[in-house]
Order: structure tokens, then C-alpha cells, then sequence
């Protein structure tokens, strides 16, 4: 159900987005500090979120990478603990006299 939901919601929005650029069809002109272009502003709005995107993709591997090295480490610790508490319980006990 959440898997129909999510396809539902991306289909409304892609229809959403070509409603926009059909509608909004008419040429901008950007103007770069040396230069000037006319492109078509549903283009224009594309490439930015675009860029944005990968911009965030960019940024936050980072902090994923530095996650999953932690995940990694916590990962060996809970296998040491484990194996120690494994030795643990089969010493035999000792008479502390």
C-alpha cells in the first residue's frame, strides 16, 4: 500500500511539472556575468532543482561515509562483547576464599 501511495504521488507530480511547462512554454533570458541566454523557463526550473539535487548528494556523502564507518565499528564492538560473554559463561566459577 505505501509502495501505491509513493507511485501515486510521484505521478501526480511529474503531471503537475508538465502542466507547469506546458503553460509556462515562453523563453527566459539569463543573463550570466559575461554572457546571455534564452532557454525555456520549465528547462531553466529543471536544471536547477537539478543541480540542487546533486548539490545535496554531494554534500551529505561526507556524513554518510563517516555513518557507516561508525556503524562498522559498532558492529566489531558488539561482536567482541558477544564473544566475551560467551567466554564468560563457560569459565568455571571460582571460590572467592
Amino acid at each position: 500500500m505505501p509502495r501505491l501511495l509513493s507511485l501515486i504521488l510521484i505521478a501526480f507530480f511529474v503531471l503537475l511539472g508538465l502542466a507547469f511547462a506546458v503553460v509556462n512554454a515562453k523563453p527566459v533570458e539569463l543573463n550570466y556575468f559575461i554572457a546571455s541566454r534564452e532557454a525555456p523557463l520549465a528547462m531553466v526550473l529543471v536544471l536547477t532543482l537539478a543541480a540542487g539535487a546533486l548539490m545535496g548528494i554531494v554534500f551529505s556523502l561526507g556524513m554518510v561515509i563517516r555513518l557507516k564507518r561508525e556503524t562498522l565499528r559498532l558492529r566489531r564492538q558488539i561482536q567482541l562483547t558477544e564473544q566475551e560473554v560467551v567466554n564468560l559463561r563457560t569459565m568455571p566459577i571460582k571460590d572467592a576464599r
